[in-house]
């Protein structure tokens, strides 16, 4: 017997290993004919149908109650639970006369999948449930699931400790209710906004991810390396370059849900790997950017929720059009009362230090303005808000604002303190693209580390002529987060990167041996847990020797006691050691 498993283990192994004996194979390969899922059984019975409801279903064994010759179950599926009814006369078979006794009562457990065919039914305490006719195992569960109990909407025993259940995201599928509605919102986002896209004859497409030159914002990417053609890659950080090069090739319309990576920072708001959607469509400005966007966003809340209103914490956001338009400038007004409008580099970095915000000689004007703005306003727009005509500074991709120069036609859009969507009128001057991008050689040549890098083959794809574009860029884990009412991405996505695993450290066996104890006796130490000389130091003899030897007799280990003596000279031979 393995005895690093737990008991509960042992015992499940046990039963798979007679289950097979009685002939009946745990893992089954062939196809189950289910025809019914436990929310639609519910909501499709009348019980005034004289003819009764014949079902198939499938899912996971998440409770028991067993009564003698009649037990209740509680079947999971993808959809919801439903109870089953089970008796012996019902499932027992000529070839399988101990399906109830043995294999039922005795052999499955909680965490089981098994498939019922049988009838609908109302129980006397008036609960729909089916009526087992037939009962089928389709997979046994070797690890027992954590149980979390439910009593007046309180959850008891809960698998809620977040690390965890990020780790064992399947797990959280499972026992945490409403996780699951989570990710099914996420599925119906996506879908509302192709529905959005594709009615308006836009394209969807796909860019590439590896891409010699990471362009089309200003992060930090990954670098891989190419074997075969022995250069350096790097993972896609934006897909806007790739997407203007479809414009320039006649698209009038594309957009692409794209997987994007950055070398950055994790947090709550912050994974490496994130999904973006980004639009890009000709003959448009950003004005009727805005518009597009808000109608977007208003359009998919309504078809994910039914409302236009969310909560998140203690806040309701109302995503109902119109919503609120100001510049940059007037915003960084509105809340520190600065007018920065005609403020050099010099003058911003001393409002930035007058305001205690934190900055350094890397940082050229468009980072201190960012600064400022993220520091002193962001937070303040929970409502949506667009903020308009970024300094030229801030956007090198963007055309410059018709009226101001020193602008730029762009906007974020920021819901709840926290920028959502990204939107340009789209630069399409060769010339003034290239300037832009030596502007930022400057700035990555003084330091900084995001700056973007100079796409020589986007400024000969516009040189060829783009027309005049808007573009848009959302984040989907935020928008999904923002309509699901999370207040941290890992919660919306199913497998979020996370650090290694903590491993505890393991003494070798040579240096348990050196202290006198036998071979045997030093797995067992370990199996119990017991990894390192420094926990020997630690323990009471007595209490040592009672674990030791309950650990032995409970395993049929059939090892021979240590006496008290014994045991209390390992611990005293390694306290001198």
């Amino acid at each position: 017997m393995n005895i690093e498993l737990s008991d509960q283990e042992q015992f499940r192994r046990q039963s798979l290993t007679e289950l097979r004996n009685l002939g009946i194979e745990p893992y089954p390969a062939a196809l189950y004919p289910t025809n019914a899922f436990s929310v639609d059984i519910k909501s499709n019975f009348d019980e005034n149908n004289p003819n009764r409801m014949e079902v198939c279903v499938a899912g996971r064994i998440m409770s028991r109650r067993i009564m003698g010759k009649a037990s209740f179950v509680e079947l999971q599926d993808a959809k919801g639970r439903i109870q089953i009814y089970i008796t012996r006369d019902d499932i027992n078979t000529e070839t399988q006369p101990e399906m109830y006794n043995t294999v039922f009562k005795k052999l499955l457990d909680i965490g089981d999948f098994i498939g019922i065919k049988g009838y609908v039914f109302r129980t006397q305490t008036g609960e729909i449930s089916v009526h087992a006719k037939e009962l089928t195992v389709l997979s046994k569960s070797l690890r027992p699931l954590p149980i979390v109990k439910y009593k007046d909407g309180v959850a008891y025993d809960a698998f809620d400790d977040p690390e965890q259940r990020y780790r064992q995201r399947y797990v959280d599928l499972v026992v945490n209710e409403g996780v699951k509605d989570i990710f099914l919102k996420r599925t119906k986002v996506y879908q509302s906004m192709r529905e959005f896209f594709n009615s308006r004859g836009y394209v969807e497409v796909e860019t590439p991810i590896l891409q010699p030159i990471p362009g089309g914002a200003a992060a930090r990417p990954f670098v891989t390396h190419h074997n075969a053609l022995d250069m350096p890659l790097f993972l896609r950080i934006a897909d806007e370059l790739y997407l203007k090069r479809l414009i320039v090739g006649g698209f009038e319309g594309v957009y692409e849900f794209s997987k994007n990576f950055r070398n950055e920072g994790m947090d709550r708001t912050h994974n490496p790997e994130f999904t973006a959607m980004e639009i890009y469509v000709a003959y448009k400005d950003y004005f009727w950017m805005m518009d597009f966007t808000e109608q977007m966003i208003e359009k998919i809340c309504l078809d994910v929720n039914g409302t236009t209103e969310v909560k998140t914490g203690d806040k309701t956001i109302n995503l109902k059009t119109p919503y609120k338009r100001i510049s940059m400038i007037d915003a960084i007004k509105e809340n520190t009362g600065i007018d920065i409008s005609r403020m050099d580099e010099n003058e911003l970095r001393k409002v930035c230090e007058d305001l205690q915000i934190e900055v350094d000689e890397t940082m050229g004007k468009g980072k201190l303005i960012d600064k400022l703005f993220g520091e002193k306003c962001e937070a303040n727009y929970v409502q949506p808000t667009f903020i308009t005509d970024y300094p030229l500074e801030m956007s090198p991709l963007c055309k410059r604002h018709r009226h101001n120069p020193e602008l730029t036609e762009r906007f974020e859009l920021l819901v709840n303190g926290k920028e959502l969507a990204n939107a340009y009128s789209e630069l399409n001057d060769p010339i003034d693209q290239l300037e832009r991008f030596q502007e930022q050689l400057r700035l990555s040549e003084k330091g900084d580390d995001e700056a973007m890098f100079i796409d020589m083959d986007f400024v000969r794809a516009l040189e060829y002529g783009m027309p005049p574009t808007s573009g848009m860029g959302i984040g989907m884990d935020r928008l999904v987060m923002l309509l699901t009412g999370q207040q941290a991405i890992q919660e919306v996505l199913l497998f979020p990167l996370m650090k290694p695993e903590k491993t505890q450290k393991v003494d070798t066996k040579e240096k348990f041996l050196e202290l006198g104890i036998p071979e045997a006796w030093v797995d067992v130490l370990q199996k119990m847990g017991i990894k390192q000389i420094e926990q020997l130091k630690e323990l009471n003899p007595n209490k040592l020797h009672q674990d030791i030897c309950g650990f032995n007799k409970k395993n049929k280990l059939l090892l021979v006691n240590p006496s008290k003596e014994e045991v209390g000279k390992w611990i005293e031979n390694a306290v001198e050691k």
